[in-house]
Order: structure tokens, then C-alpha cells, then sequence
């Protein structure tokens, strides 16, 4: 179920994000979940909540959908957050693993906005 704090991506803003900008938002609610886990379960359980609202979100955009590998990736990006969260950790994760894997998706989608620099050549 998408929250009322997700209600304009669900609208259709979220299908003009890169996969880099989406994972990305991801990648926000689960580092406050992460942050917020020892400090106040109920804020991180809510920001886990969040997070699973965006990772349903690019399992339902049809550009992901028509990838294998790339709902492969996400499904196990949301597998792999859960159970860290929620489950036993069975895949060894850790907060600086996710932070670094999510991370890198910020980064790309920040790039993409960036203006290009032009290098001139001098002789």
C-alpha cells in the first residue's frame, strides 16, 4: 500500500525517474531505517515501510518489467534490505553494505544532472 508520503511519485512522477534516481530515493528510506533502528524502532519501521512502498513501486514500472535481470535485481535489492531489517540476515548483510550499495545510485543520478563540462584542447 503506498503511504500519502509516496501519493505523487505513485501518480506517475516515479516512471519519469532514471532507475538510478529511484533506487536512489530507495536507498533514503532504508538509510533512515537503518539510522533510526536502535534510536526508535517505530520511526525505522516506518521508514523500512517506506522503502518497500518505492521498491513495489519499480517492481510495477513497466520500463523494469521488461527486464529480467533488472526485476531480478530489485526483487533481491528488496529481499536482501528485509531481511537485514526484518529477517535473520542470512545474506550477511551490514549498514555499511547496503549504505555503499545504495550510495552508488545516488551518485549516478547525481551525475546525470550535472552539466557536462566541455575540455578544450590547447595546442
Amino acid at each position: 500500500m503506498i503511504g500519502p508520503q509516496h501519493a505523487d511519485v505513485a501518480s506517475g512522477r516515479w516512471q519519469t525517474m532514471t532507475i538510478s534516481e529511484q533506487f536512489g530515493n530507495v536507498g533514503s528510506e532504508i538509510s533512515r531505517a537503518i539510522r533510526w533502528s536502535t534510536r526508535n524502532p517505530a520511526t525505522a519501521q516506518a521508514a523500512l515501510y517506506r522503502g518497500l512502498d518505492l521498491f513495489d513501486l519499480m517492481l510495477d514500472d513497466p520500463r523494469h518489467r521488461a527486464s529480467v535481470s533488472r526485476l531480478r535485481e530489485i526483487a533481491r535489492a528488496r529481499e536482501v534490505v528485509v531481511d537485514f531489517l526484518a529477517g535473520s540476515n542470512e545474506y550477511g548483510s551490514t549498514a555499511a553494505s547496503l549504505q555503499k550499495y545504495f550510495d552508488q545510485f545516488a551518485v549516478a543520478a547525481r551525475r546525470s544532472h550535472l552539466p557536462r563540462l566541455e575540455l578544450k584542447h590547447s595546442c
